[in-house]
């Protein structure tokens, strides 16, 4: 058979005609990608959070408790939060950093769905440069024009609304951004989407900075990047590339649906 002939895997987004489903689908998806950064190594102390919407209260999303381990997250551990930062449902603090510029995004983008965040030690380093990642590889040309660089608020920590949806206002559109000094930030149509462009950035930063190290890195040609970009940066490809890790923590860590 060619390669031609060949039948394609069509694995397409979870939907759902019942809106509490799609929650508890939520929850345990947020769950399970908050345990796969606690094995990436990206946490950092109480630092980071991943966010989604929720699908009934459109207004309020769902986020890991302050001080909670990544690596210990189950469904029933999540903070329901209104974007005036009312804990809706849930016993624990939330992270007003966390609060202030998920709101502030999920406010400003109706599209964002899932929002990443994390200390990761590529991406800190990478944001100290204040540039944007290069088209060096196949896999960073999945950024390629669909990601900014922000420096307003970079390195301070980001307490106060106004802070927030200035950081925001800079974050319109795209996929990710480069946070000056701080770190990476990725968004989605889920969280499988934007766990998936948060864990692939921190990599393609790490690659990158390897590459400036050695030398002095060639970029692809823009043809060439903007057609990979048209392949493997739309929605569909994040949330699928996902899914070899979705499938591994349902299998080593059930409790993620407790």
């Amino acid at each position: 058979m060619a390669i031609d002939d060949q039948p394609i895997i069509t694995f397409h987004p979870e939907t759902f005609d019942d809106p509490e489903a799609e929650r508890v689908h939520r929850k345990a998806k947020l769950a399970g990608a908050l345990r796969i950064f606690g094995r990436l190594g990206f946490g950092e102390g109480v630092a980071g959070h991943i966010t989604v919407r929720d699908p009934i209260m459109t207004d309020h999303f769902w986020v890991n408790p302050f001080g909670k381990s990544f690596r210990h997250m189950r469904s029933s551990d999540l903070l329901l939060v209104s974007h005036d930062g009312d804990i809706v449902v849930g016993d624990m603090p939330v992270n007003r950093a966390a609060f202030v510029l998920h709101s502030a995004i999920h406010k400003s983008r109706p599209d964002v769905i899932s929002a990443a965040h994390s200390h990761s030690t590529y991406g800190k380093a990478f944001s100290s440069l204040g540039i944007p990642l290069a088209p060096i590889t196949q896999d960073s040309c999945a950024f390629y024009g669909d990601h900014t660089v922000i420096s307003e608020q970079g390195g301070a920590v980001v307490f106060e609304m106004e802070a927030g949806l200035e950081f925001a206002s800079k974050f319109p559109t795209g996929k990710a951004a480069i946070h000056q000094n701080h770190g990476l930030f990725t968004v989605g149509h889920s969280v499988d989407e934007a766990a998936f462009w948060f864990i692939t950035m921190e990599r393609n930063c790490q690659v990158q900075l390897a590459a400036m190290a050695a030398g002095d890195p060639i970029h692809i040609r823009h043809e060439y990047a903007q057609y990979t970009f048209e392949q493997t940066g739309h929605h569909l490809a994040g949330w699928f590339s996902f899914q070899p890790l979705w499938q591994e923590i349902c299998a080593t860590d059930p409790e993620i649906f407790d």
